[in-house]
């Protein structure tokens, strides 16, 4: 509950911070991503587009499961962080939307060009949450740079496709890439909170 209560705290500061100027510069930004885009390059971010979900709930899965398989504990802990942060991170990205209810970009700009199906809210950026709690869960569980570089260039290539494709204000990325990094750095501090706890011997 900790977990959502912060995550869900960090969008609503990033919300506030953001309304609290004109909607000019965020517009104004996405006109330029959008409208003045390489069209060559759409078949590719629409794939990154797509990739997003099966890659955020398959990889938390196949990791937990390879733990559990191999009788492997600590692969087994890693993987279980990395659901919780993406299940922390799903249930906070779903309040945000429902709580802001921020129409989506092409809605209030029917000029713009939209590429890519978005059906929910646009405040914060699910694909671009999703995202950044797999790229920071990975590079939490396995911090070697061969995965921690790969796993946040492919999270801002989620993010930017999110905008060139035309359904999500820059803001709603920024906000999904924080949401997503905090859910999983949450996620991670309290797993590991809780086991140490677990392996303090108890004094008589």
């Amino acid at each position: 509950m900790r977990q959502i209560i912060f995550s869900c705290l960090i969008g609503y500061l990033i919300h506030s911070f953001t309304f609290a100027y004109s909607q000019n510069w965020d517009i104004d930004l996405l006109k330029e991503i959008n409208l003045e885009r390489n069209k060559a390059l759409d078949p590719s971010f629409k794939f990154v587009t797509n990739s997003v979900s099966p890659l955020s709930i398959g990889t938390p899965m196949a990791v937990l499961g390879l733990g559990l398989i191999q009788k492997d504990s600590s692969l087994t802990s890693k993987g279980i962080i990395m659901v919780e942060a993406l299940c922390v991170n799903a249930f906070t990205t779903t309040a945000l939307k429902l709580a802001f209810k921020r129409d989506r970009p092409f809605v209030t700009y029917p000029y713009l060009d939209k590429q890519a199906d978005a059906g929910s809210y646009s405040f914060p950026s699910g694909h671009t949450s999703s995202a950044f709690a797999l790229a920071t869960s990975l590079s939490l569980a396995f911090p070697k740079w061969y995965v921690i570089a790969p796993a946040y260039v492919y999270a801002s290539a989620a993010g930017y496709s999110r905008m060139h494709l035309g359904v999500h204000y820059p803001s709603d990325v920024l906000a999904g890439a924080l949401v997503g990094t905090g859910s999983a750095f949450l996620s991670h501090y309290l797993q590991h909170k809780i086991s140490g706890r677990r392996k303090v011997p108890v004094k008589l």
